[in-house]
């Protein structure tokens, strides 16, 4: 590994600091988009045995909020339980798009690594080529300058895509799953909703 990383020449280290990058975002991603993380599967149920029970003091909302996005979503509901709907739905959504931004957080930079990536691979491709024309002169070529400028243009230009391509396919995982998510507390925030309205009535 170390004799094809000498081989690649120095825009190789960019591609390497871009992927353990990218890695990192990868496993954090992972880790915290988790099922039971965000929507943990029994929730709905015991929030609306909460809200029947009138058993939402500060304590238990403050709780209930801090331990998930789906608890911070359903506690916000009963927070303005004795606003009407249209309020009430307003207060959810505004919850909800903090939710949102903080369950996309670092899919932008995932992003931003699929697209250059390869632009990375294609400088260590010109920086190759460079090498390559620098190997001629009038008296003839350098074999060994031109077999390592082809090095360096084929190596970066490979790792560079090697890079995208599972950047680009986690960052749209992580979208679709994070949509999934956010579509989930939506659905969930309703019909609590519904159910506060019931109880008011």
């Amino acid at each position: 590994m170390l004799e094809i990383l000498r081989a690649a020449g120095w825009p190789i280290w960019l591609l390497v600091a871009t992927s353990v990058l990218g890695l990192a975002i990868i496993v954090e991603r992972f880790l915290s988009l988790r099922d039971g993380l965000v929507l943990p599967a029994r929730l709905p149920a015991q929030v609306a045995e909460l809200a029947r029970k009138r058993g939402d003091t500060p304590e238990t909302l403050n709780q209930l909020a801090s331990g998930s996005p789906l608890g911070r979503v359903l506690a916000e509901v009963l927070v303005n339980r004795e606003e009407n709907s249209t309020l009430r739905t307003q207060a959810v959504e505004e919850v909800g798009r903090e939710i949102a931004d903080r369950l996309n957080r670092y899919l932008p930079a995932l992003a931003t690594i699929a697209v250059v990536a390869p632009l990375m691979g294609l400088l260590g491709t010109v920086v190759g080529m460079i090498e390559i024309f620098g190997a001629y002169s009038p008296s003839g070529g350098d074999p060994a300058q031109l077999a390592h400028g082809i090095s360096v243009a084929l190596y970066n230009t490979g790792f560079g895509i090697l890079i995208a391509i599972p950047a680009l396919i986690f960052h749209r995982y992580f979208r679709s799953r994070v949509d999934r998510f956010l579509h989930r507390m939506e659905h969930e925030a309703s019909v609590l909703s519904r159910a506060v309205s019931r109880l008011q009535q």
